[in-house]
């Protein structure tokens, strides 16, 4: 990750909650051991992992008050730090 981008992600970061930033982190964990698609690029293929991520989450951690903020967050910080093309990168080494 670029230097300017990884001080926008950290800034971003910074103003997180702790459930916030365990979503993201959740997130990024599955996406590692995910078979799905390799390359999510746009906005709206990152929003329909997002989706798809929620859907395949235990049934108590799938509702809650804030989990449509809590995926809004995350689609923003994988737009602004392009963690998307990280995930890929370390799916074509896993498979």
């Amino acid at each position: 990750m670029d230097p300017s981008r990884r001080f926008d992600a950290r800034r971003f970061l910074a103003g997180l909650s702790t459930d916030e930033m365990r979503f993201i982190a959740e997130f990024l964990g599955s996406a590692v051991i995910d078979d799905g698609p390799k390359a999510p690029c746009s906005r709206a293929e990152l929003g329909e992992r997002i989706a798809e991520f929620q859907i395949s989450r235990s049934p108590a951690s799938r509702y809650g008050a804030d989990i449509e903020h809590k995926m809004i967050v995350l689609l923003e910080f994988l737009c602004r730090s392009r963690v998307a093309h990280t995930t890929a990168a370390v799916h074509a080494h896993v498979s």
